[in-house]
């Protein structure tokens, strides 16, 4: 049986994770009390992306157990050592499930070196390619390599996506936003030192932003050092309304309509019903 969704009347803001590791291990403790918290601090939908193919199916199955999670698929450039070229076909088939939200976690990884660049591209465009055939949304991981994404972006007709842990330029930015994807803002907001992350969240448009926590990493600045968790997404919104000396609740509602916007939950959902 399926719990209610996370939208517990007289809550706060209704707010939206738009990546949250959930299936992780690192919840399997108390995984239950931590959906408890979110609930009572507003948080109503989490997209959870999966990484490999060897985690797809618990993480579906834990997306089937609860209305307010909702699953993406997707072949992380970081578990390369993991992935199969099979995984590409499983996933073609799976990803015609009308519950999966997006094609995720996927992108490119140049942070340590273009050493397995090759391979990097491949898992890439083609799950960019599933995407298309799909109509699927992308959830991108990119370090050190936005030019390299945006180019492989640019040819094809993507309906959007998100751009996670956003922490490129300005001029990147525009680009993503040009192309129909948004960024996503998270813990990394909330450290003082942060000071281009907070001025580019200042200075973006309202449809450019969407919160996300990545938990169980990249942890707010009040728990650093320790996990990280999608109960805490207040206080990335706290910290973004603040930057941007807007309303805590209108910003809540905006990057929530954003999120949906990129998602469709609501569309899928009625799809698979």
């Amino acid at each position: 049986m399926n719990t209610p969704p996370m939208n517990t009347p007289g809550t706060p803001a209704e707010l939206i994770d738009t990546h949250c590791h959930l299936d992780f291990p690192d919840f399997d403790a108390d995984r239950a009390q931590v959906l408890a918290q979110c609930r009572a601090r507003g948080i109503r939908r989490i997209v959870v992306p999966g990484v490999r193919a060897a985690d797809w199916s618990r993480l579906r199955e834990l997306c089937n157990q609860d209305d307010g999670l909702y699953p993406a698929l997707g072949l992380h450039p970081m578990f390369l050592a993991d992935h199969r070229d099979e995984d590409l076909q499983q996933l073609d088939g799976l990803l015609a499930d009308t519950a999966v939200v997006a094609v995720g976690e996927i992108g490119l990884d140049f942070y340590h070196g273009h050493a397995d660049e090759a391979a990097q591209f491949d898992y890439f465009e083609t799950q960019l390619d599933l995407a298309v055939k799909h109509q699927l949304p992308v959830i991108l991981h990119v370090r050190k390599a936005h030019d390299a994404v945006l180019a492989r972006l640019r040819r094809r007709k993507l309906p959007g996506g998100v751009a996670h842990a956003f922490s490129g330029s300005r001029q990147q930015a525009d680009q993503y936003l040009a192309l129909g994807f948004r960024l996503g803002f998270g813990g990394m907001l909330t450290y003082e030192r942060s000071r281009k992350l907070r001025e580019l969240a200042r200075a973006l448009p309202r449809e450019a932003i969407v919160l996300e926590t990545d938990a169980p990493d990249m942890a707010v600045a009040s728990h650093r050092g320790e996990r990280n968790s999608p109960a805490y997404l207040g206080e990335v919104l706290s910290v973004l309304a603040e930057v941007r000396q807007e309303d805590e609740a209108e910003v809540a509602r905006w990057t929530t309509a954003n999120a949906e916007a990129v998602f469709r939950f609501d569309a899928r959902r009625a799809g698979a019903a």
